[in-house]
């Protein structure tokens, strides 16, 4: 590269035969960011009475990892862009791992609530900083024909490894709690060392860092993302939630208008004016209301409704992933030969279908009659989600592909934590009234002391991890269906299913937009964009 473009290559780049090592050292990076997502739900419980957590404590320190997340994506994506991606993967990487070792030494006593939130926010820094560098190398890495095959991997094993979370969690906490956060350490190593030996080539332009705007939209998705989160403990009627989501939002319009026009903007907003990245932007919104709740709620009902343990209810989850991660790698290949609309249209409407089923076979409490349910939505989720975000980071040039993906994973998250707030509300919701009818009907209470003894059972539900309203046989991991009166656990199925129903026809919306929003064929490099086989080692440019 020359001088005068402003662009630098990562140093010592690598072959063209290294392409499934460094593919593997990311794979590996971002292992860790899935599975905490959602390995601390499981021993939320155990931290709490080891170290006499409060219940705001335990929650925060479930919460505190994706507030972070969520805050800073912006800014991991614009320093990859403009430091090096591989530079701040390995930044990312020791900054997680490092706060994971932390967290696993939480000492006992007064400060054991402030060291583990803090440190936890500290490893959704981490993650933040890594996760857009990583995709930016397996983007720079792979050429516009060939991507979507190996982000289908990188997908459908990352996602699958959110299934996994839940199934680790119950393991490692049966020897300690503090193993969920020390094995990540192993893992670090381990991509550090593919890392090296892999050398990933990617171009950056140094520039400037709007810290200004890093401040603005930082504060205004972490003031949202808290409302939405807070909602559960509080209650919507709290006019805090409202100030609070209000205010976040109130920002984030400050922010655009405020980046409109930068020379050196934190995020360029001119890529919003793409129409394929806007529209893919809102499918994927639309797909994460739906991806990671998922998790929450059949975990949950496999706890209360199946009456399994932590193990058992975290091994259901595997079904959804068994369809996942095959159909990702379908998805890919149509994405490489006919572009991105036909595998979001189909996945999207094959998940609709599947999230439809499940919910009409919930109630039945059998998880025989639900398991071709869980593999057909998982199946659709894994054949859309990794061609929507592939071809949105496709829409950006090969120096902002870092910039792309915190955009797209700061959608993802905001719209996650928006869909847990509302299906949490809608669950909670229809379990009450549903507890507070059997306890009229079955056990002949009234109808005042129903309600009251309804809305205690479900206080407190999705604010920690737990499990809502099953006498602690659910989050915790030690009940069976025989500890749980029956007409409670089909209670909470019915709400489960209205959740269910609603991630239906979310699906099919997405679906509907996905027809109506995106144009068929092979996408076509940006201008003046290169393969990176064609890319040159740059030794003195203008960096």
């Amino acid at each position: 590269m020359s001088a005068s473009t402003g662009l630098t290559s990562d140093a010592g780049s690598s072959a063209g035969g290294r392409k499934g090592l460094v593919l593997a050292a990311m794979i590996c990076a971002v292992a860790m960011t899935f599975i905490d997502q959602t390995i601390v739900s499981i021993a939320a419980p155990k931290i709490q009475s080891e170290l006499n957590l409060s219940g705001t404590g335990v929650q925060w320190a479930v919460n505190a990892y994706l507030l972070a997340l969520a805050a800073f994506f912006a800014l991991g994506g614009r320093l990859s862009d403009t430091l090096g991606h591989t530079r701040m993967v390995v930044i990312g990487v020791i900054v997680f791992a490092g706060a994971s070792g932390l967290c696993g030494l939480t000492p006992h006593g007064s400060a054991a609530q402030a060291w583990i939130i803090v440190f936890r926010a500290v490893q959704g820094l981490g993650g933040a900083l890594m996760y857009p560098a990583a995709l930016a190398i397996v983007v720079n890495t792979y050429d516009l024909r060939s991507r979507g095959r190996a982000l289908a991997l990188f997908f459908g094993i990352a996602g699958g490894l959110t299934a996994v979370g839940p199934v680790l969690g119950g393991y490692l906490t049966e020897w300690t709690w503090r193993g969920i956060f020390w094995v990540n350490i192993p893992v670090a190593l381990v991509a550090l060392l593919l890392i090296a030996v892999a050398r990933p080539k990617t171009q950056f332009r140094p520039a400037p860092i709007d810290w200004v705007g890093v401040v603005l939209i930082a504060a205004g998705v972490a003031l949202s993302v808290f409302g939405f989160q807070q909602s559960h403990v509080w209650g919507w009627h709290n006019p805090l939630i409202g100030l609070s989501i209000a205010m976040g939002a109130a920002l984030l319009v400050v922010f655009y208008r405020y980046e409109r026009g930068r020379s050196a903007p934190l995020i360029d907003v001119a890529i919003f004016g793409d129409r394929a990245f806007l529209v893919q932007c809102v499918i994927l919104a639309i797909a994460m209301a739906v991806f990671l709740p998922m998790f929450f709620f059949a975990s949950e009902y496999a706890a209360v409704s199946l009456g399994q343990n932590t193990q058992k209810s975290g091994i259901t989850l595997l079904y959804f992933f068994i369809g996942f991660v095959v159909t990702a790698q379908i998805g890919g290949r149509m994405l490489d030969k006919f572009g991105a609309k036909r595998p979001v249209v189909i996945g999207s409407v094959i998940a609709a279908v599947g999230f439809y089923l499940w919910a009409s076979k919930v109630t039945s409490l059998d998880l025989n009659q639900l398991t071709w349910a869980i593999i057909v939505s998982g199946a659709g989720m894994g054949m859309m989600v990794g061609p929507s975000n592939t071809d949105a980071v496709n829409r950006a040039s090969s120096v902002s592909y870092g910039e792309a993906t915190g955009i797209t994973q700061t959608v993802r998250n905001y719209a996650s934590s928006l869909s847990f707030a509302v299906l949490g509300t809608v669950m909670i919701s229809v379990f009450q009234a549903r507890i507070a009818d059997s306890l009229v009907n079955d056990q002949h209470m009234s109808r005042a002391a129903a309600n009251a003894a309804a809305e205690a059972s479900t206080h407190g539900a999705f604010s920690g991890g737990g499990s809502a309203g099953s006498g602690g046989s659910g989050g915790s991991g030690g009940g069976s269906a025989a500890a749980i009166p029956h007409f409670v656990r089909y209670d909470f199925a019915q709400g489960v299913q209205y959740v269910l129903y609603i991630m239906a026809g979310l699906m099919a919306l997405s679906a509907l937009v996905a027809v109506l929003g995106l144009r068929g064929g092979v996408q076509t490099a940006p201008a003046g964009d290169s393969e990176p086989e064609a890319e040159t080692v740059s030794g003195g440019s203008a960096a």
